[in-house]
Order: C-alpha cells, then structure tokens, then sequence
C-alpha cells in the first residue's frame, strides 16, 4: 500500500483574481482546467514545484478561509522574488519563529498559504 501527498482544495469566486494571484504573483502554472459545462464554475490544477493545488469555484467542495502549510527551503529568496513583483494586493513579509521562518500570504477569497522553511538547529 502506498499513500501519496494530498492535494489542497482551495475556493475561489473569482477566475480572474485567482489567476492573477496564484499564477501572476506566486508563479504557479496551470496544468489543467475542468467545468462540466461553459457556465458551470471552473475546477483546476495549478502546481510550482512540488506542491499542486486544486482551485474549485463549486460551492460544496471547500470551505473559504483554509490554510495550506507548505514547507519550503530558501524562503528568503522566495520572500524576495514575489515582493519584487509589487503585486498590490500583498507584500508579504517573513516572521521569525523558534523553530523556523514564516511567510503567510493570503489569497483574494480569504484561504492562506503558509511558507515555512524549519531552521537547521
């Protein structure tokens, strides 16, 4: 038996602004998109790296306001790459905590990405 990584589901409401967060700011790309019919909301794969998410637009598959905590090495260099691209939505700053860093972003529906990057000690 074998159980792999989970996928997050995220909600969305807005294609447009989740586009514009996920893939313009946070670089992730798309890699595939699903509606069971032209009107009905958008269900998606996005990824960067190893980490892959789902974006849904139907209301019974997620809850707004969840929090995905994704472990990251380098977050300094991360921190550096999405404040340089002065999206005017979020300039995420690092916190320093006793076991690592810390940078929390939230997305345009109220979901939060956590980066953390443990420390060596």
């Amino acid at each position: 038996m074998q159980i792999s990584g989970a996928i997050p589901l995220l909600r969305i409401f807005s294609e447009e602004q989740a586009k514009a967060f996920y893939v313009d700011f946070l670089g992730f790309q798309i890699e595939w998109e699903h509606r069971f019919e032209d009107d009905l909301p958008l269900y998606a794969q996005i990824r960067r790296g190893d980490l892959v998410i789902h974006l849904t637009g139907h209301h019974g598959d997620a809850t707004p306001g969840s929090t995905v905590f994704v472990p990251v090495n380098d977050i300094d260099s991360l921190h550096a790459e999405l404040n340089a691209k002065r999206y005017k939505h979020a300039r995420p700053g690092i916190q320093e905590q006793g076991w690592g860093k810390v940078m929390e972003i939230a997305d345009p529906f109220g979901n939060r990405l956590r980066f953390c990057e443990l420390s060596e000690d």
